[in-house]
């Protein structure tokens, strides 16, 4: 997995390049490295304009870029010493073959363009996900365990496959250190995709109705089953990104998480319902079977976060704590309910 050992830290006055910097991770990252000294300039690639001047980036200038034009990469990560790559599909109506030509073609085109401007640093927006929801994985996963496909979850297949992928482009770029970071689901204010997620995991409840729950003198009860989850704030995706880009520690894989378990009936109680229990075996077995059948026009890519109901992915962060000196500042609950506020 990686490609180089412990490297020093990077020298002041860094030139970073982040492509997809309007998103979840964007928002978690830039204002850090809009306020560390270490970072002189960086570059935004996106396809579509904005003014980083609307965000308060004062740093940040804007590139057009599409991952799928690897021309149009090359100019934008000239005389980058770090490319961040965030840009990836997570939910929408795009077809698969859009999807996958931005996730997994347009990664190996970031890295290439990467190696090409003779970047010293890769850092990659990966995911738990990447292990896949397998029955016989461990609670507490650490980074030795392997990635696994999930051919019933499109980016949980895709983000296996890319990180098999990004291993022998690092072999094959020697000079280019890679970083992989693997969060569960990111909370937070900008977190457009947590948000969706949590309704479509948790059950219509957890949707729009959780605003009427307010109004009502009693709770309403919700069968949900009681199984495992992780989520993390987007600010503290940010800080191990900042870790990756100017810290001391070595290349490669980091599970990050925020502290503490989250299950279905903490969520449930969070947003004001009453959960009862359902059996695990049923919640499994259910959720096995809706991620299974076959996906219409009419139901929505993110349907596929059903799986993770089936067999939950539970990482050990112990690895980014001791190599990347990185701990998060908020607790899973803190994140949830900073994202519910």
């Amino acid at each position: 997995m990686t490609n180089r050992g412990r490297l020093g830290a990077p020298p002041a006055g860094l030139r970073v390049a982040v492509t997809g910097p309007t998103g979840t991770f964007g928002f978690g990252l830039i204002p850090l490295l809009e306020a560390d000294p270490r970072i002189a300039t960086i570059v935004g690639v996106a396809r579509r304009p904005f003014d980083p001047a609307e965000h308060g980036w004062s740093k940040m200038a804007y590139r057009q870029g599409d991952v799928r034009d690897p021309q149009s990469l090359a100019e934008a990560f000239e005389d980058a010493d770090v490319v961040v790559h965030l840009a990836f599909l997570v939910t929408g109506t795009s077809s698969a073959e859009t999807a996958r030509a931005i996730n997994v073609d347009g990664t190996i085109n970031a890295f290439r363009a990467a190696a090409s401007a003779h970047a010293k640093r890769f850092v990659y927006a990966s995911s738990v996900a990447a292990y896949g929801f397998h029955a016989d994985n461990p609670i507490g996963i650490t980074e030795d365990w392997p990635t696994r496909p999930d051919h019933r979850f499109f980016y949980a297949e895709e983000k296996a496959e890319l990180e098999g992928l990004l291993a022998t482009e690092a072999e094959a770029h020697p000079d280019l250190a890679l970083y992989l970071l693997r969060p569960p689901i990111v909370l937070g204010p900008h977190a457009v995709g947590g948000k969706d997620i949590l309704p479509n995991v948790l059950g219509p409840l957890l949707g729009g109705a959780a605003r009427l729950i307010d109004r009502l003198p009693v709770r309403v009860p919700v069968a949900l089953p009681d199984l495992p989850m992780q989520f993390i704030h987007e600010q503290d995706v940010g800080h191990a990104f900042v870790q990756c880009i100017v810290g001391a520690g070595p290349p490669g894989a980091f599970n990050i998480a925020g502290d503490g378990i989250v299950t279905a009936h903490d969520v449930a109680r969070e947003v004001g319902l009453l959960p009862l229990a359902v059996p695990d075996a049923v919640a499994r077995n259910t959720a096995r079977a809706l991620a299974s059948l076959p996906r219409p026009a009419f139901v929505p890519p993110i349907a596929g976060w059903v799986a993770t109901l089936g067999q939950p992915a539970i990482v050990d962060t112990t690895k980014a704590r001791e190599q990347l000196g990185w701990a998060p500042t908020f607790s899973g609950l803190a994140a949830l309910r900073a994202t519910l506020r």
